[in-house]
């Protein structure tokens, strides 16, 4: 027998316990019925007394094997008991370990076996003590107590086995929804940290640049420059501060209401901070007062999807002139686009645009959508006086187009 088999047939000690009750049950029920045949008389022919109780242990010390060989005991001691008396309890017990170990439809075939086998032994063998058919009555009975027993047995182990399964089927689940959720998180840092990061050290690239190519700059525009370095890196780390704390916030609907996270409002002095880096920004806001109107959330994806466009636009078009618009109304949504006049500023272009892809999965989790390519002419560029007025912008390239259009509920 190979290791896994043996593992397999190993009785506990509840198995022992119950293996041993059984077999005394068997061995004190087949003596009681033997005695109780010495005082009255056996059944007919007499000479099969001595074989009946011979047959009648034997079936007993093959109870032991019950749990291995369940069915073909079952049969065997169900054909016995055709012809022998006292085989009856041990046969009973294995009635009982079939309809506990094996199927029903499996535990169905054994009784009406045993259902035939009765039959049979009420014609062999008849009780002079006892009508045929109380003899028949009281097999089927005792027969029928001992495999719905095991019934009973077998679907209460199965629901137990299935609400076992189930508890840990919700365990896994939770444990899932768990990673999902921290795997949510951590998706959510990292947009924030490129959002913010990215802005501020494209600022920082700018200053030290002009460092870099000015080393006889005067004292004082050095300083300048030096200050403003030190003021974005110092606002680098406090923006980081404050994304990180609120997405650590208990609950996301309590996110909108912690300091630091930025506003639709904020759109002035992320341009006025960009013009300072020498950026030519221009804002056309169209919304006026009705910015107060705007939701937290989507106020906050349209600020995002200017300030990517304008950290691209300084990555990849140095110099280029950016017009960023904002438009919109209660039920007709909010449009943020920003279009600058440089002919070469794709991120893929350039090797990047994961921004972009991160951006549009922020503007589709609020309900949005999400344009950029190059713009054509006339598609309102920084210096574009409108459709074919002879600008100096309308015969040549439009530049690079970020578009986004959000939903602003009536």
């Amino acid at each position: 027998m190979d290791a896994p088999a043996a593992l397999r047939h190993r009785r506990s000690r509840r198995d022992w316990f119950v293996d041993t009750a059984m077999f005394v049950l068997a061995v004190a029920f087949g003596l009681y019925t033997s005695v109780e045949r010495l005082h009255t008389s056996p059944l007919p022919p007499a000479w099969l007394f001595s074989l009946d109780q011979a047959v009648s242990m034997l079936g007993c010390a093959a109870l032991w094997l019950r749990r291995r060989w369940p069915v073909g005991l079952a049969v065997t001691l169900v054909a016995l008991s055709a012809v022998f008396e006292m085989i009856a309890s041990p046969m009973l017990a294995a009635l009982f370990s079939v309809a506990v170990h094996r199927r029903p439809r499996t535990s169905g075939t054994v009784f009406a076996l045993s259902v035939v086998a009765a039959v049979v032994f009420t014609c062999l063998r008849p009780d002079p003590d006892m009508s045929p058919l109380a003899l028949l009555t009281l097999g089927l009975a005792l027969q029928g107590a001992a495999v719905g027993w095991g019934l009973f047995v077998h679907h209460r182990r199965r629901l137990v086995l299935a609400q076992r399964d189930r508890a840990a089927r919700m365990e896994t689940e939770a444990r899932l929804r768990a990673e999902q959720a921290q795997h949510q998180v951590r998706e959510a840092i990292a947009r924030e940290i490129h959002d913010v990061l990215g802005h501020r050290l494209s600022l920082l690239s700018v200053h030290a640049g002009a460092l870099e190519f000015n080393p006889g700059a005067d004292p004082a525009d050095v300083a300048r420059a030096a200050r403003v370095i030190r003021e974005s890196a110092h606002q680098a780390l406090q923006d980081l501060r404050e994304v990180i704390g609120v997405l650590r916030a208990p609950t996301a609907e309590h996110a909108p209401t912690r300091p630091g996270l930025p506003a639709l409002a904020d759109l002035e002095e992320l341009v006025a901070e960009s013009g300072r880096a020498g950026m030519r920004v221009e804002l056309c806001d169209d919304l006026g007062v009705r910015e107060a109107a705007v939701p937290d959330r989507t106020g906050r994806t349209a600020y995002r999807v200017v300030q990517e466009a304008l950290t691209n636009a300084r990555k990849h078009a140095p110099g280029a002139a950016v017009r960023v618009r904002v438009t919109g109304a209660p039920g007709e949504g909010l449009t943020v686009e920003v279009v600058d006049d440089a002919p070469a500023t794709a991120p893929e272009a350039a090797g990047g645009g994961h921004g972009l892809a991160g951006l549009a999965e922020r503007v589709t989790l609020v309900g949005g959508r999400l344009e950029h390519g190059p713009a054509g002419p006339d598609d309102g560029g920084p210096n574009d006086g409108g459709p074919d007025d002879g600008g100096p912008d309308d015969d040549g390239p439009g530049g690079w187009r970020v578009r986004a259009w959000l939903p602003w509920p009536a």
